[in-house]
């Protein structure tokens, strides 16, 4: 068996890759029996990744003293958040799974962040005055959707509680479903990823890299710019 071969299956390395939020985080971990052991993790100032990105996955590998075709399994955050960031992330992590062959799980960021905060349903701030809200719990089918203020006024199924982790987000709900608690956490990194994915990596539920794409919730501003302007073209 190859030494690269015999190196994924004995240390169980896992790189984390989120670059959906105003900041972003890449993560390396080792999964053992009795859970992830972080190895270490690096913050990326929003608005760098395409930059920083492979450069921090460089440096936590080398500090670990590892290489790429070393790990066991890749888990990318794929949305919602930024556009311009789920893309650099996506891009960057299909470059480097694809050639040395490792396996890639992607996630849900309302997910990963309502599994920190301990609770089924999440909601991030998504700009101009709505959310992107994550809606789980008994008798609630999940979903994830872009909610502004008419949705959630208008929605009959609210969760018990809701986690969040910026104002923005706490401001809404909280004018609107005033009896649903919030606890908040801080935002959810790659380390958390890892944790949230690591079922789906035993599973070996992997994503197909070539049907693999940004869970955006919301078309791009191209998208809805270009046809509000054709539209014009057409009157």
């Amino acid at each position: 068996m190859p030494d690269a071969e015999v190196g994924k299956k004995i240390e169980r390395l896992v790189l984390g890759v989120d670059t959906c939020g105003p900041a972003g985080s890449v993560a390396l971990g080792r999964l053992t029996a009795e859970g992830l052991a972080l190895l270490g993790q690096v913050e990326l100032a929003g608005r760098s990744y395409s930059a920083t990105l492979v450069v921090a996955v460089a440096e936590l590998l080398a500090k670990a003293q590892t290489r790429l075709d070393r790990l066991h399994a890749i888990v990318v955050v794929h949305g919602p958040g930024s556009f311009t960031g789920v893309r650099v992330g996506l891009s960057a992590v299909k470059g480097l799974a694809e050639p040395a062959g490792i396996p890639v799980v992607a996630v849900s960021r309302l997910a990963v962040l309502a599994h920190k905060a301990g609770t089924q349903s999440a909601a991030l701030d998504a700009h101009r005055h709505e959310v992107f809200l994550r809606i789980a719990g008994e008798g609630i089918k999940t979903r994830e959707i872009l909610a502004g203020a008419a949705e959630l006024a208008g929605m009959v199924e609210r969760p018990d509680t809701i986690a969040t982790c910026d104002e923005s987000a706490v401001g809404l709900l909280g004018g609107l479903w005033p009896g649903v608690p919030q606890p908040r956490v801080e935002p959810p990194t790659a380390a958390d990823a890892i944790e949230w994915a690591r079922p789906q990596i035993e599973a070996k539920d992997f994503a197909d890299l070539a049907l693999l794409d940004g869970h955006y919730l919301r078309r791009s501003d191209a998208e809805i710019f270009g046809e509000v302007a054709a539209s014009a073209q057409r009157a």
